[in-house]
């Protein structure tokens, strides 16, 4: 399992996820640069991911629905705020459709960082969310359980190629 801690800080509306990874620092960037990566751990691991768009370029837009085990497709999106290849990405996240998202889901700001560490990298992935009551929804929705079964399937990319 590569996630070694989970923080929630209600006062500052901040969820972290931190993970270890057996791989440089420009290896751990192509599971966020390559969709079909990202693909492979993005999302729980009985919903995989598909990635529509995808362009990590700032401003662009990028797309993708997970597939439940019994078919149900649930879209997602990312508007890409900043990158600093391979060391950082800033994304505002969000569910449904990019150009008209559900208002009753809440969307949130997604910055990952890879850094050099002992193992290889370390990547902390922190979301922040515009209220106590989105960050309580999304948390309730699952986020943390989430991530951290999506991310434990990223040790088999990193040595199976």
């Amino acid at each position: 399992m590569t996630v070694i801690d989970v923080q929630t800080d209600f006062e500052a509306l901040t969820f972290a996820i931190v993970s270890d990874l057996a791989a440089s620092v420009d290896r751990a960037w192509q599971l966020w640069a390559d969709p079909r990566q990202l693909e492979r751990w993005w999302g729980p691991p009985t919903y995989p991911a598909t990635f529509v768009e995808h362009d990590l370029s700032p401003g662009a837009v990028v797309t993708y629905f997970m597939t439940s085990p019994e078919g149900e497709k649930y879209h997602g999106w990312w508007r890409v705020v900043s990158v600093d290849a391979p060391h950082a990405i800033e994304l505002i996240d969000g569910f449904g459709d990019p150009h008209d998202p559900p208002a009753d889901l809440p969307t949130g700001t997604m910055r990952v960082t890879l850094a050099e560490a002992d193992a290889g990298s370390r990547m902390t992935i922190t979301s922040t969310f515009e209220s106590t009551e989105a960050m309580e929804k999304l948390l309730e929705m699952g986020q943390v359980e989430g991530m951290s079964a999506a991310l434990g399937q990223i040790d088999d990319i990193l040595a199976n190629g």
